[in-house]
């Protein structure tokens, strides 16, 4: 018996249904995995490599002639004459003051006079002693009369010492009254004019020796025991060479060099003071000058992250670490010091580790992403 036209409709119906819900089965899953597969974000992904690496750091720096002396009166009087103007160059030797000599002249011509008397007196005091030698020998008068003319010889010998040491002292404080340049220089400024009455130690100029400069700077205890550390470990790498940044921003075109370190920190601010030479064949550099010196040093096997894969939490820092399976962990890491565009590692992170670089603010702790792989080297160079 053949089945009746109705039940046949419903058997047809039946499979055409579960046919065309197996199909949207099918569809949503594949739909699915396209969504799951579209919220994995692709992102930058840095391998960390061991290197070598260059640190810069400025200071703030004081500059300062190799020679700078003050000028100062050793004798009182008016300033009689000003042979050089303010900012000029002298020689050694070279008269820059002259003070009022009249007083010192007649002091020196007095103490001369005396020592001539003196002189003339001894001389007298010889003859006598001669005579009385004549006298004693004929036993006219006693041996006593002879011992007081040697003594009265000594005392007249004794007092042409200390006229000649008179006269010795009156020509130096005339001396005194020309104020001459000490070394080759540049006069700076002159606060008195002529005519002004100087008392001894009255300051009448400085002179700066500007053929070199002495900066000045004050390194932190930690970054002085990383500079010593790396020229005791690696001498033939290291160099004590450092450049002047100039107050307009430019750089000095003299390399310096690094000649001393002191012997102390400064109990204030834990700090000790550098101090590097620089050539100033130009006199580009005056005394008193500011700038900031830079600093190099060599960190060998330095592992360097990217400041961009960094960020902070309650005062740590931290960078999403990629394992094979494209999954992030984050991981706390120490820095040792920062560069321009990365951070230098002091622990917690190590060589061969892949760091998320960008789009860290929309990660979670076990979040997984495409990596993209970039180097190191395209990092620094976008920066």
């Amino acid at each position: 018996m053949s089945p009746k036209p109705h039940f046949i409709a419903t058997y047809l119906l039946t499979g055409l249904l579960g046919a065309a819900l197996t199909g949207c089965g099918t569809n949503s899953q594949a739909d699915s995995a396209a969504t799951v597969a579209a919220d994995i974000p692709e992102l930058p992904v840095a391998r960390l490599v061991a290197r070598d690496t260059v640190l810069s750091r400025e200071y703030v720096a004081d500059v300062q002639a190799v020679r700078n002396v003050e000028l100062r009166a050793r004798v009182r009087g008016f300033l009689d004459k000003i042979y050089v103007d303010e900012g000029k160059p002298v020689k050694k030797g070279q008269p820059l003051f002259q003070i009022n000599d009249a007083e010192y002249r007649t002091r020196l011509a007095r103490a001369r006079a005396t020592l001539s008397n003196a002189t003339a007196q001894a001389r007298v005091a010889n003859l006598e002693l001669d005579r009385v030698k004549m006298l004693t020998e004929k036993n006219i008068i006693s041996k006593t009369e002879l011992d007081v003319a040697k003594a009265k010889l000594t005392a007249a010998q004794s007092t042409i010492q200390e006229a000649r040491s008179a006269a010795a002292n009156a020509e130096l404080m005339l001396s005194y009254t020309t104020i001459r340049a000490p070394f080759d220089g540049v006069v700076n400024r002159e606060p008195l004019k002529v005519g002004s009455l100087i008392d001894d130690g009255t300051l009448l100029t400085t002179v700066s020796d500007t053929r070199a400069v002495f900066a000045y700077f004050n390194v932190s205890e930690a970054e002085y025991l990383e500079f010593a550390k790396t020229r005791q470990q690696n001498p033939a790498r290291s160099t004590n060479k450092v450049l002047l940044m100039l107050a307009d921003g430019t750089t000095y075109p003299q390399p310096g060099t690094v000649e001393t370190v002191e012997g102390q920190f400064q109990s204030s601010t834990g700090s000790i003071a550098f101090r590097a030479r620089f050539d100033n064949p130009k006199q580009l550099l005056r005394h008193g000058a500011t700038g900031k010196v830079r600093l190099t040093n060599t960190v060998p096997d330095a592992v360097l992250v990217p400041q961009k894969a960094v960020f902070e939490q309650q005062d740590q820092n931290y960078v999403y670490v990629v394992d094979d399976q494209g999954t992030v962990h984050q991981k706390n890491f120490v820095p040792k010091t920062r560069l321009s565009s990365f951070y230098v590692v002091q622990s917690g992170l190590a060589p061969g580790e892949r760091v998320v670089c960008e789009g860290t603010q929309d990660l979670r702790d076990g979040n997984r992403i495409k990596p993209r792989p970039v180097t190191m080297k395209s990092l620094a160079a976008a920066q």
